[in-house]
Order: C-alpha cells, then sequence, then structure tokens
C-alpha cells in the first residue's frame, strides 16, 4: 500500500468536544511571517485539553537558489527554519493529529528532502506523516462503559478527513473553491476536506447524492471544504505578482462527542 492511502486512526476519548485547529501556510523564515504571532497562538493553546492541530504543509519558506523566493530576505536558513518550526512545535507535540507537505518543502527536487518529515520525526511522530495527502479517522467518545461492556460504534461518533496543501485553483476565490470541492466529490465517504495553499481563507458546505444499495436508501450528504489560513503580511511576492492581500482569519473546527456534528468557525 502506498504511504498515502494509510489511514491515520486517532482515538479522542472522554465525554467532552474536540477543537481542531488547520494550521497552514506559516512560512516560517520569510520576512513576512507572522512569526512572533505564531509562537504566541501555540502556547496559548499548549497543553488545553481536547485542543488540537493538523498540520497541512508550507510550515516553513524554505527558500532556494532556482525558487521565486529570493533566498537572500530569509531571515533564516533552510535548515534553521526546520529546527525552528520543531522547537515552537515542540510544546504541543501531543496535540498534533497528523503532518504533510506544502509546495514549499518540495522546492528542493535535486535532493531526496522531506522537511516536515524531518520536523515530525524531531518530535517523534513521524507515523503520523504521510508525504501528500493525509486520510484522518478520528474516533470520539469512551470505548467501554462504565459497566464494561463494549460501547457500540453508533454511539461514539467518527470523523473523516482528508488533508493535503492544495494546488492552484487561480487568483480568485471563486477558482480556489470550485478546485477544492471538485475533489472534495471525488472522495467517497470523507467528512472534511481541508486544504491550504491559497491563502485564501474559506468555508463551504457542498453535497453529494449517497446511494446505499444495502438498505434501499438514497441520501444527500454534506461535507465540508475548510480552506485555511496562511500566518504571511501582505508584500514580497504577493506584491509583485499583483494578487490580492487576503485577511487572517484563524478557523477551527468543532467535533462532537455526543452525536455526529461537526461544525466549522472562521
Amino acid at each position: 500500500m502506498l504511504p498515502d492511502f494509510e489511514m491515520i486512526v486517532r482515538q479522542i476519548p472522554g465525554k467532552d468536544d474536540a477543537t481542531i485547529f488547520p494550521t497552514f501556510d506559516v512560512h516560517l523564515g520569510s520576512r513576512e511571517c507572522r512569526e512572533q504571532q505564531f509562537i504566541e497562538w501555540i502556547d496559548s493553546i499548549k497543553g488545553k485539553p481536547n485542543v488540537f492541530l493538523i498540520l497541512g504543509g508550507d510550515l516553513i519558506d524554505n527558500g532556494t537558489r532556482n525558487s521565486v523566493t529570493n533566498v537572500f530576505r530569509a531571515t533564516m536558513s533552510p535548515a534553521a527554519q526546520k529546527r525552528e518550526m520543531a522547537k515552537i512545535l515542540e510544546p504541543v507535540r501531543d496535540q498534533i493529529l497528523c503532518g504533510t507537505d506544502g509546495n514549499h518543502e518540495r522546492r528542493n527536487r535535486d535532493v531526496d528532502d522531506a522537511p516536515i518529515y524531518d520536523i515530525m520525526a524531531k518530535l517523534d511522530l513521524e507515523q503520523l506523516y504521510r508525504p501528500n495527502m493525509v486520510f484522518l479517522k478520528i474516533q470520539m467518545g469512551e470505548q467501554y462503559r462504565e459497566n464494561g461492556n463494549r460501547t457500540s460504534h453508533y454511539e461514539r461518533p467518527s470523523y473523516v478527513f482528508c488533508v493535503t496543501h492544495g494546488s492552484g485553483g487561480g487568483a480568485l476565490p471563486g477558482g480556489v473553491l470550485n478546485k477544492n470541492q471538485r475533489m472534495g466529490y471525488a472522495l467517497d465517504g470523507v467528512d472534511c476536506l481541508v486544504v491550504g495553499h491559497s491563502h485564501k481563507p474559506m468555508i463551504s458546505q457542498p453535497g453529494k447524492i449517497v446511494v446505499d444499495p444495502r438498505n434501499n436508501l438514497v441520501s444527500v450528504r454534506p461535507f465540508k471544504v475548510v480552506v485555511a489560513t496562511s500566518w504571511l503580511e501582505y508584500g514580497d511576492y504577493a506584491m509583485q505578482k499583483m494578487l490580492q492581500p487576503t485577511s487572517f482569519a484563524m478557523q477551527s473546527i468543532r467535533l462532537s462527542a455526543h452525536t455526529k456534528e461537526m461544525v466549522v468557525t472562521m
């Protein structure tokens, strides 16, 4: 089996809901990175019960001599970016659900380099890394009742995520949304597609027709698409290319521990 198709299964026990923060496009090492704001945010959530992170790529800027990024404007070298990101994330390592690469981590194609894997390995979380796309199943609630009997899976909500950095989509929000929703239609059984890359934070909830031949049922099943915010100030490359500024809008995904309910806020 290819690594990307090996599902990651995480158990979140207890009776409390869980909150997940999609963490994409930090671009540590860029002069436009909101580095201090990111560090302060990580500090604000560390140790909080049932608060988790999904790492979706472009955590570091990783500029090279052949990339569009002006490497001479970087605040630190790519190697230092990896070390610093691991240091920043270490206090919340137990709250990280998974991690995957972004296009900035894939820049150095002349060698077999995987910066997100290196960061995850430094945190002793390499088993939660996938190179291209993460399929993540989250099982909520207690596995056994107080009387010792095994809890029915119908009583324990489970949520399936697809996490990938994303690519393309165009300069306008409509193009980004259309590309990601099309991908969502190809992901049968996924409750939420989480992407980044475009730096255009947005949320949508399309639906797909689901045919259940076993029970002779036809229904419309919604799924969510979350395009994560970036941690970059406007300037440099975006200004050169006359790209429109985007706002910083942190999203959170709340998972109910009692009924199958997912609420995304921004």
